[in-house]
């Protein structure tokens, strides 16, 4: 089975615009997990000669704006944050963040993919408690979207795009594309 004809697991209850939401989030990160699987260390750090950047910068940047998208422009910062990543995570792949080539800088694949993953729980877990604020302005408006549900769909977009360039990497590293 691939993740074209998987059933996804959602919550009991959800509005149909949550579980629009759900929907796409999970696909997206079900296919961002695929172009993941087969790479060992050294590609997560691999770049090509003519522009820097690499697949441990586009996960970890995933993991930053997708707790920015879903979670605090939803309901602020709250305590469970800081259990998610560490400021110096969020530093380190927040928006307008450019990527070293020196594997030194960034955390391991493991501690990228826990933060991702810790992020992605965290979102499934609050998610049915937005329902009532989905039309509600996001504060510092965004240039993609203007309320809280819009922040929630472009959270999908923005992770695609990202998983977009991690297979365009694993091209230019030699690999067989996925799809």
């Amino acid at each position: 089975m691939s993740i074209f004809d998987h059933e996804y697991e959602l919550p009991e209850g959800l509005s149909s615009r949550l579980d629009l939401v759900l929907r796409r989030i999970q696909f997206t990160r079900r296919y961002t997990l695929l172009l993941l699987d087969d790479l060992d260390e050294a590609d997560w750090y691999w770049s090509p000669d003519s522009y820097t950047t690499h697949i441990a910068w586009q996960v970890g940047h995933i993991a930053m704006s997708h707790y920015g998208l879903t979670l605090f422009r939803q309901r602020g910062r709250a305590e469970v944050d800081s259990k998610l990543m560490s400021g110096k995570f969020r530093k380190r792949f927040m928006k307008g963040t450019v990527p070293t080539s020196a594997a030194a800088d960034y955390p391991s694949p493991g501690e990228i993919l826990e933060v991702l993953e810790r992020v992605y729980q965290q979102t499934l877990t609050e998610i049915a408690s937005f329902e009532d604020h989905l039309d509600d302005p996001v504060d510092a408006p965004h240039a993609a979207f203007a309320t809280k549900f819009g922040s929630l769909l472009f959270a999908s977009d923005h992770e695609m795009l990202h998983a977009g360039q991690i297979g365009m990497l694993r091209r230019l590293m030699g690999k067989e594309p996925l799809r």
